[in-house]
């Protein structure tokens, strides 16, 4: 039996949840998302950009998110994230922002904007609280009143969901995300009992990952993923190390810029002050 791939790599997601044939799996998922989050379950959902081969594993537009409309016209755009960007929350509202605006031509009616969701599922921690699955709306400050209802974006955080500590017979949205995160495959029909539609799911990945051409896809996206997460790494220490040389220059302790930086100590004495 092969090792399974791991669904939470884009290219391996979007089989999953974004195929025209596997357009229930996506909404029951966003069904158990929305119910967790009080709201009113969908009836139908229109694929906008279903999958398709990419033409080579750094083609990020091809198979990325996954973007929906409702029966109501409101968009949906989900993706998954593997590895930490830069700036998370401002690309998530640039993207939200974009979806938003390119609903109508310039000048047409603003009553013609539909309500817009975007659902980002990330493998890393981001938001300074507990909890693996937030929601933002934009409200007033004091009486939390909505000024509309048009702005809803939806954080999951696979590394706060301690699957140790979730009953995985309890359904709903979490059985899913313990789906992503890879919990153990002898829990899979616990998994399902109370989400019957993950069956499918997991169907789709154990056929992706003993097909040679998908393995191959996922191999090369893999290693795309792998050096694009190292340029951001790389790039992040510069500017770490950027930030204590200047802080060198002005006289400030090591032990400061250590705690300021995440520097040790030795990084810091190997630098020399910017002049």
């Amino acid at each position: 039996m092969h090792d399974l791939l791991d669904p939470r790599v884009d290219i391996v997601f979007k089989r999953i949840f974004g195929s025209e044939h596997n357009r229930d799996v996506l909404l029951a998922f966003l069904n158990s998302t929305f119910r967790e989050a009080g709201e009113t379950p969908l009836t139908e959902i229109v694929l906008l950009n279903p999958y398709t081969e990419a033409d080579g594993p750094d083609d990020k537009q091809s198979i990325m998110d996954i973007k929906a409309k409702t029966a109501k016209g409101e968009l949906l755009n989900i993706e998954m994230q593997l590895f930490n960007p830069y700036h998370m929350e401002k690309r998530t509202l640039f993207y939200w922002a974009e979806m938003y605006y390119h609903q109508i031509p310039k000048g047409s009616n603003y009553n013609a904007l539909k309500k817009c969701v975007t659902i980002n599922i990330l493998n890393y921690s981001c938001l300074p609280n507990d909890r693996y699955h937030s929601v933002f709306h934009l409200r007033e400050d004091h009486t939390g009143i909505a000024l509309l209802d048009d702005i809803e974006i939806h954080v999951m955080e696979l590394t706060k969901l301690d699957q140790h500590s979730i009953p995985l017979d309890r359904g709903g949205l979490v059985n899913w995300l313990l789906f992503l995160k890879g919990v153990d495959r002898s829990n899979w029909e616990v998994l399902t009992m109370k989400e019957p539609m993950l069956k499918k799911a997991m169907d789709t990945l154990e056929f992706l990952s003993q097909d040679a051409a998908a393995r191959m896809a996922y191999d090369a996206r893999m290693k795309a993923l792998s050096d694009e997460k190292s340029r951001i790494e790389g790039a992040r220490a510069e500017a770490k190390a950027e930030t204590a040389a200047r802080l060198l220059a002005m006289g400030i302790d090591i032990q400061t810029i250590a705690k300021a930086t995440g520097l040790s100590v030795e990084e810091i004495k190997a630098l020399t002050p910017l002049q």
